[in-house]
Parts: structure tokens; sequence; C-alpha cells
């Protein structure tokens, strides 16, 4: 039992704290901008290798810079915005998630090109973890990644329930038009969008990072995941992306469980196609999402 805390339930809650965060910007992209942003998972990419080089320069702590990696993945967003989504904001749905996709797949080249394709880490130590009561194993970095993630979906509630910018949101949201006709600026609603996706983006993959290693790949094998969390939540639901993102995590690590006799139930590279599977389930069975999300 105490190894399926160990090596099951706690990776699966850290992983799932983590996706989390990830699907909260797709669903808000999807629900306000109406459209499936493949560039997100390098967005996340980008959060961790602008951590990385600040690590890297200056010795401190790679949590320590954060938020100015939200910040700078943020500015970088709104670059990419202004370049490629803002001129194609009003043409056809697909052709802003063939934008986004061409655009994964130049910020990937530009990140192997500027930070090279190899393995990185933040830190080149060993990771102890602590020992509880003699057999509970616990690692000080997993405390630390769900306690901040649990802040950051905090502050998220706290934005969209207790702001005017965040109000703004949910009536976009609902109805872009109807938005418009009562006085809301959407364009800065939709600035708004971009800087808590991309922030809350960067911040999964520095948890991602810091939990594991730095690689160019990183953000589009945390695609899929994040994408089934959204949609399990219910698009548009930043509440549901939450659930959705734990109830995905731990659905991977769980999956590798010996639930019947000694093997693992799937072997872990199958992990992956657990998302995949749940993401599939959920648009037969409920397009909607567990928190009846939009439908498109």
């Amino acid at each position: 039992m105490i190894d399926f805390v160990n090596f099951h339930l706690i990776p699966g809650l850290v992983l799932g704290s983590i996706y989390a965060l990830g699907a909260i910007g797709v669903t808000l992209t999807f629900g306000i901008l109406r459209f499936a942003n493949f560039a997100h998972g390098e967005t996340m990419t980008l959060g961790a290798y602008f951590t990385l080089t600040l690590t890297a320069l200056t010795g401190l702590h790679p949590l320590l810079f954060l938020p100015v990696a939200m910040a700078l993945t943020a500015l970088a967003i709104l670059g990419m915005d202004r370049l490629f989504f803002r001129p194609l904001r009003h043409g056809s749905t697909i052709i802003l998630v063939i934008a986004s996709f061409g655009l994964m797949l130049m910020v990937r080249s530009l990140v192997q090109i500027v930070w090279g394709a190899k393995l990185q880490s933040f830190s080149k130590g060993i990771d102890l973890p602590w020992i509880l009561f003699d057999t509970l194993r616990i690692f000080p970095k997993h405390v630390v990644i769900v306690c901040a993630a649990l802040v950051l979906m905090l502050a998220v509630h706290l934005l969209l329930g207790r702001t005017r910018a965040g109000k703004a949101m949910r009536a976009m949201a609902d109805s872009p038009d109807l938005a418009r006709l009562t006085g809301i600026d959407t364009e800065r609603v939709i600035r708004t969008t971009w800087i808590v996706g991309a922030g809350l983006a960067a911040a999964a993959g520095v948890f991602l990072a810091y939990d594991t290693h730095v690689h160019t790949n990183m953000g589009f094998r945390m695609l899929l995941p994040v994408f089934a969390a959204a949609l399990l939540g219910g698009i548009g639901r930043p509440y549901g992306a939450m659930a959705g993102g734990l109830v995905i995590g731990m659905a991977e690590e769980l999956s590798t469980y010996p639930w019947i006799g000694t093997e693992p139930l799937l072997p872990p590279g199958y992990k992956a196609g657990v998302a995949f599977a749940i993401m599939v389930v959920i648009l037969i069975w409920r397009p909607s999402g567990l928190f009846r999300g939009r439908v498109f």
C-alpha cells in the first residue's frame, strides 16, 4: 500500500497539478477566442527555457524566477498574437488552428536553435525525499509544485470571480457580440486571456522541468493530456480544467499500478495513451465535459 502512495498517488497528484495549469490556458483560449491553440505546448517550453537561462546566469533557485518567466512568456505570446493571430482573427476558425500549428513548429525550431536540443536540468544535485513514519517518501519539490499550483489556481478563481477583467472574460466567453454591444473592450479581454493563459502555461512548464528535465519536446508531449484535461472538464470552464487536469494526471500514474497480479496494469510507456483514451471517450459520451462546457 505504501508503494501505491509513494510511486503512484503522489506523482499522480503532482502531474495532475501541472496538467491543470496548462489546461486552464487551453480552455480560456478555446472558450474566448474560439480555436484550439496547438502552440500552447510550446508556451510551456518557453517558460522552462527562460527559467533555465536565468538560473544559469545567476545560480539562484529556479522557482525564484517563476514570476519573471511568466511575464517574459506572456510578452512573447502577446507578440505572437500581434503578428500571427490578430490578422487572422476574423477569418475561419480552421485558419487560426493551422496558424497555431505552424507557430508551434516555428517556436520549437527557434528553441532548438537558441538553446540546443539536448536534455538539460535546473539543478545538478540529487533531490533527496523526506522520510515520514519510516515508509512515506515525499520529495520537497513535489510539495512546492502542488502548493504553488494551488496558489495559482486560487489566483485564477479570484481573477474570474472578483475582478472586472474576469467578469469581462466570462461575458465574452458567453457571447462576444453581446459583450461588444455592452461596451466591453474585447481586444483588452483577448490580451488578458493571452496573458493569463501564457503565464499559467509557463508555470506548468517550469514545474515540469523542475520535477524532471528541460527538453525541447516537453511542451509537445504535454499537449495531448492538457487538451484531454480541458475537454474532460468542459471547454470554457476553468474549474473544469483544474478538475480535468487532476483526473488525467492521476489516471496516467494509476494506470501503471499492478492492480491485477504483480505486473503493471499498463507499461509506463503507454501512459500517454490513457489521456488519449479518456479524451476519445469524453468526445463520444459527453462532448460538453463533466462541467457542461461549450460545444462548438
